[in-house]
């Protein structure tokens, strides 16, 4: 049985009640946010895709100017996400998210028009900037409709679309190249810029038509019936204590960042990223380098997505069920460890790919456990909008050296990027554990009473509004 405010009146619900208004929220927010993401980091990475298609040869992408077409995109996006999470607070995500999603749904349909270098920069700097504010954006969203508890298998299940677009764009990268030259004589769509083009329209259609679906917050949601959404309301706020609609002010800013946990989660995101952003730009431009074929490089990209996919969904799942988060990502990231040693030192071709196997099942449940982590112990509502996007924007950093990580002249063996990683994700382990440690003592402090201190000289509104800092909130480990 749960409780809650409705004016002044006790307002309660069934368990049966709250299991039913979960599975509606299930059965809307989760497919389309899983959906929107996944085109997010299509219209990302297809330009690894497109690499081997064809397009370092006609824009003449020598020497490092492919790394610095990844890297522009990663230093926008940096920048754009706190405020862009901010913007989204004041203005709300039904119609927020969509324009974000049609704008980078626009840029990459025009990168199918670029003739040179520079413009594929300047159009790589553009999707920075709409797609900055995506993941941060939909990071938040979900944990408006959601408890804590709750929260790591949905948003582990939307981040999973980086598999999945890891997977699908090697096989829809696959088909749109093949598509006939077509086109004006002056400006031809052939091969590398089927991908772009393609891509972005569906992205562009998906993203006009997403505030149909997209709700507003619990209390306002369209597909729940009144009492529903009545329910949908109080059951966050007897876990949450602050409003769902609360202004986000300074003091929330400085509390998200002097929160010693969101330093944890966001240096072990941005080590996770190095990996899963690096494997998901080069990983076509490895095996291409193993000797293979580019069609057979792009369709041997799509196993292990795939299994990563499965994975990171199901370790959400037993995450949410133990209610641990830390032992999850220590754990896994051994088998990262374990992949880059391969690559690192390994020579035989099919050794090497079950290399990556290893890589992409340790390293991509990592984004969703460190993000979500961070959010569960960032609260309340004002003071996790600010977390969630600025755990990502020093996670994205990792994006950054990511680009750096693989470079040509080092090709095909690429030691130095398999020796980054492989130290990146030590540096996970003991972040983990870290982590882990952290949390528990805070949670010890709390039961002796050392930190009932906070509560002295409080009204009952400023009480609510300490969030994670009130001596009851207890960290989730």
């Amino acid at each position: 049985m749960g409780f809650g405010s409705e004016s002044s009146e006790e307002f309660t619900w069934t368990e049966e009640e709250e299991r039913a208004v979960r599975r509606k929220l299930d059965s809307y927010i989760i497919p389309l946010t899983t959906f929107l993401y996944l085109l997010c980091f299509l219209d990302r990475a297809n330009v690894g895709n497109a690499r081997i298609q064809g397009m370092a040869k006609d824009l003449h992408l020598v020497g490092v100017r492919f790394n610095w077409v990844t890297s522009i995109f990663y230093i926008i996006y940096m920048f754009v996400e706190v405020p862009s999470n901010i913007v989204l607070k004041v203005v709300g995500p039904r119609f927020y998210i969509p324009l974000l999603v049609v704008g980078f749904g626009l840029v990459s349909m025009c990168t199918a028009f670029v003739r040179d270098f520079h413009q594929l920069l300047v159009a790589r700097a553009f999707l920075g900037i709409f797609e900055g504010g995506v993941m941060p954006g939909i990071a938040f969203f979900i944990t408006c409709f959601y408890k804590r508890e709750e929260l790591y298998l949905r948003v582990g299940i939307y981040v999973s679309a980086a598999s999945l677009a890891g997977a699908f764009g090697g096989l829809l990268a696959t088909v749109l190249a093949r598509i006939p030259k077509w086109g004006t004589e002056h400006t031809p769509i052939h091969t590398w810029r089927n991908i772009f083009f393609f891509e972005g329209l569906i992205t562009i259609i998906a993203g006009l038509a997403a505030p149909i679906l997209m709700p507003t917050t619990p209390g306002k949601t369209w597909f729940l019936t009144e009492r529903q959404r009545k329910i949908a309301h109080a059951r966050l706020m007897v876990k949450g204590g602050a409003e769902e609609n609360e202004k986000i002010e300074f003091h929330h800013i400085k509390r998200a960042f002097f929160n010693i946990n969101n330093y944890i989660c966001a240096l072990g995101f941005f080590l996770i990223n190095i990996t899963v952003q690096g494997i998901s730009l080069f990983m076509p431009t490895i095996l291409n380098d193993l000797g293979w074929t580019a069609t057979k490089a792009q369709l041997y990209s799509v196993p292990p997505y795939v299994c990563a996919c499965l994975v990171a969904i199901f370790i959400a799942f037993v995450s949410d069920k133990t209610k641990r988060r830390g032992i999850y990502l220590a754990g896994f990231t051994l088998l990262a460890i374990t992949g880059f040693a391969i690559m690192r030192w390994a020579t035989d071709p099919n050794i090497r790919y079950m290399g990556i196997f290893f890589i992409t099942l340790g390293a991509f449940p990592g984004g969703p456990g460190f993000l979500s982590w961070g959010m569960n112990n960032a609260a309340g509502p004002a003071v996790r909008a600010v977390s969630s996007a600025y755990i990502v924007t020093l996670g994205t950093a990792g994006g950054i050296v990511a680009t750096w990580t693989y470079v040509s002249k080092d090709a095909p063996k690429y030691h130095t990027g398999h020796s980054i990683n492989l130290g990146g994700q030590m540096g996970v382990l003991v972040l983990a554990c870290l982590g882990i440690a952290y949390c528990t003592w805070e949670n010890s402090q709390r039961d002796k009473g050392k930190r009932d201190h906070r509560l002295n000289g409080l009204t009952e509104d400023q009480i609510r509004d300490l969030g994670y800092r009130h001596p009851e909130y207890r960290y989730i480990t």
